[in-house]
């Protein structure tokens, strides 16, 4: 496939879905909406299944969380898995590559100067055997941050809690990173962080619980200022007691497009004794920071028996469903469910306050689970909620005209073990849908059902030759580019389509505008030709271009390169500007299977003239190509620029990165008037040369440019004199 002058504006300007917060969005849907490699044809035990386990430091208990594109100083750019472990550790796994050495990790323990993790022992619950960092994290993207809560035990038995603002691309503390987090009263070693953070409007929210309801604890949500990370204000629901966590399985918050933030409480009935005026067994909606104010709440009608018995609301966390689930009177609609196994579908503009004798300001309040208990969030998708509560199928409900259906649609012929599980939904759109649970179903299994009927495509544990993975309670699993990611007690297993059984081989690299092997140099596009190189036939989308595409990708000296087009037998690719001029060595990576390395050879500069379809230089002339008018040439190879720009990236309509070397052009032989040479806007990896023409009798004569003293190929242009 030779990269046609007609594609040089084809791109749309949108980047790559990523996984920045718990259960992929602020509403917790669940829902990955742009997986486009895999689908219910190919989730099977014969395409589909285990690849590797990431060894970590720890049990990983917070949900991994995926951020593509990110520039790692000396190493490029790389698709990165963040992972936080309960020692108090947070590793950047190269996502295409997590075999390799972790691009960096960092870990807040200093056992010489007496800092060690908190344990079970220490706390009195024997739920996690460590408790460094188990709530999961949240990105911020534009900021190149990622923010979490580490508990660290200290000299003279003393427990810290401290918020962390990392550089994704180092690991390293932002300024005024970290903070210790001690609002008044806060008792640090009654306290847990369990549940996800929020990142709203400037805002990271945290969710606080207790430990097997030991001591005197309090349901808390703490908000601090995302750029200075100090104090901004703290929700209890207990100011006068004890109880009301807000651990929900460990989903957090979530919130609306109004800026309205949710919880769901727990039990208040702490030892038999009820805190007075307390927020416990509750729909919160709180208003944000300073006030941090209840603005509305919803309570069962059987609040007192919910408290008696320990089957507490707050088990699950909220999900938000979109407005298109409503109906004019009830437009904005938020799901929970709890141990008592009752569904409830609310109207989160009107919760209902406290209800008594029935659930009647509820939209719906159903039991239909009897006893079996709803742990962390259900999920979203097309139209139905997918809810997997502990010794019980996961079932599939319908929703719609702010209607919860009162009998399930589908539900799965698996009967899920102990804790039940958060489902995740991995979708092409509205197309392709798949329900992903991890299970503590023998210790632990992952399951994939077909989100339109749940029949079951893959079990992990049926798997022929597949090791099993030991369970963490209340995770979820990440899906992110044609992978699927669990946590485990020893880290991660990474699933996806299994490799070939014949590894990509690489019989050449050639320019992709003229195909010569010779005219290669940092940052053109180029054609890698072979045999196996993808699984499918895909092109980009969107600017920047990704570093995979259907789960294949390049590197270039260890360096990721941006992909265009991906084949079996061909790729185009745009070689990275960090990658220096000389010999170097080009691998493709295809569902795990690498290719033998090849060998080529960078020049600083390589330019190659693009073809037209009709045979002639890519061109485009406002007044036609006429003696004295100017015509932009389309090229590859200038090398260096004069001002830094991503790989796979491009300026703006409007904006000049010039080619740092000097720039000559001949027509016919004939000097012609450089105006502009640099980069083409909206288009990775292709240059632009805007040229006068000169004076010149009518017919058909050869271009070459020369950029840096190295000559481009020589390409047909047509002159017509007046």
């Amino acid at each position: 496939m030779r990269i046609a002058f007609a594609l040089l504006f084809a791109f749309a300007a949108e980047s790559q879905t990523n996984v920045l917060t718990y259960h992929n969005d602020n509403a917790h849907t669940g829902a990955y909406l742009n997986e486009t490699l895999l689908t219910p044809s190919n989730v099977n035990a014969a395409q589909f299944g285990w690849r590797t386990e990431l060894s970590l430091d720890g049990p990983v208990y917070a949900q991994p969380l995926y951020l593509s594109r990110v520039n790692i100083p000396g190493k490029g750019l790389h698709d990165v898995l963040f992972v936080a472990t309960v020692n108090d550790s947070v590793y950047a796994i190269d996502a295409d590559d997590v075999e390799a050495d972790p691009l960096w990790m960092v870990n807040f323990l200093d056992p010489a100067k007496g800092i060690t993790v908190a344990t079970k022992e220490d706390v009195g619950c024997p739920v996690l055997p460590e408790l460094g960092i188990i709530g999961t994290p949240v990105i911020d993207p534009a900021a190149g941050t990622i923010y979490l809560i580490a508990e660290t035990k200290e000299l003279g038995n003393n427990f810290v809690f401290r918020l962390h603002a990392l550089d994704v691309t180092t690991g390293a503390e932002r300024s005024g990173s970290p903070v210790e987090i001690a609002p008044a009263g806060f008792v640090p070693l009654a306290q847990k962080q369990r549940a996800s953070l929020m990142l709203l409007n400037g805002v990271i929210y945290s969710p606080w619980s207790g430990h097997c309801d030991n001591g005197s604890f309090h349901g808390l949500v703490m908000a601090h200022d995302a750029k200075t990370l100090q104090p901004l204000g703290v929700f209890n629901t207990t100011q006068y007691g004890s109880g009301a966590s807000l651990w929900s399985g460990g989903a957090g918050p979530v919130a609306d497009a109004e800026g309205s933030v949710y919880v769901v409480s727990a039990n208040g009935n702490i030892n038999g004794v009820i805190t007075p005026d307390s927020y416990d067994e509750a729909v919160l909606k709180l208003a944000a920071p300073p006030q941090m104010s209840v603005l509305d709440n919803f309570v069962p009608f059987n609040r007192a028996t919910l408290n008696e018995y320990d089957v507490d609301l707050g088990s699950s966390g909220a999900l938000l469903l979109p407005d298109e689930t409503g109906s004019p009177a009830h437009p904005h609609l938020l799901f929970t469910s709890g141990k008592e196994g009752r569904m409830y579908l609310l109207d989160r503009d009107a919760l209902g306050g406290a209800q008594n004798g029935s659930d009647s300001a509820a939209l719906a309040s159903l039991p239909y689970f009897s006893s079996h208990a709803t742990f962390g969030s259900a999920a979203y998708f097309n139209g139905s909620i997918y809810v997997a509560p502990e010794h019980s199928p996961m079932f599939r409900f319908g929703v719609g005209n702010a209607t919860l259906v009162s009998s399930p649609s589908a539900q799965t012929p698996d009967v899920l073990a102990s804790l039940g599980a958060t489902p995740s939904i991995s979708a092409n759109a509205n197309t392709n849908g798949i329900v992903w649970i991890t299970t503590f179903n023998q210790g632990g299994e992952l399951f994939a059902y077909d989100a339109a009927g749940l029949k079951k495509l893959f079990d992990s544990n049926a798997q022929p030759g597949a090791p099993p993975y030991t369970f963490t309670e209340f995770t979820t699993p990440t899906i992110a580019a044609g992978k699927v990611y669990v946590p485990t007690f020893f880290g991660v297993a990474v699933y996806g389509e299994l490799p070939p059984a014949t590894a990509p081989l690489i019989g050449g690299v050639a320019d992709a505008a003229s195909f010569s092997p010779d005219a290669l140099a940092p940052g053109c596009l180029i054609s890698i030709f072979g045999s196996n190189l993808s699984p499918t036939t895909a092109s980009a989308t969107a600017v920047p271009l990704p570093l995979s595409i259907n789960d294949v990708s390049v590197t270039i000296n260890g360096i990721p390169a941006p992909l265009l087009y991906v084949s079996a037998r061909q790729i185009n690719a745009q070689i990275p500007y960090e990658v220096p001029a000389g010999p170097v060595s080009v691998m493709v990576r295809a569902q795990g299977a690498k290719s033998a390395p090849l060998g080529i050879t960078l020049k600083t500069t390589a330019p190659a003239l693009f073809t037209s379809p009709e045979g002639f230089v890519a061109a485009v002339a406002t007044d036609g190509a006429t003696p004295g008018s100017y015509v932009s040439l389309f090229f590859t190879g200038q090398g260096p620029v004069i001002s830094a720009i991503a790989d796979g990236d491009a300026p703006a309509t409007g904006h000049t990165i010039w080619a740092a070397s000097p720039v000559t052009a001949t027509i016919g032989g004939v000097s012609a008037q450089v105006q502009f040479a640099g980069l083409a806007p909206n288009f990775p990896g292709v240059a632009q040369i805007n040229l006068k023409i000169p004076e010149l009798a009518s017919g058909t004569y050869p271009v070459v440019i020369n950029v840096g003293g190295v000559l481009s190929n020589a390409l047909p242009i047509t002159v017509t004199a007046p």
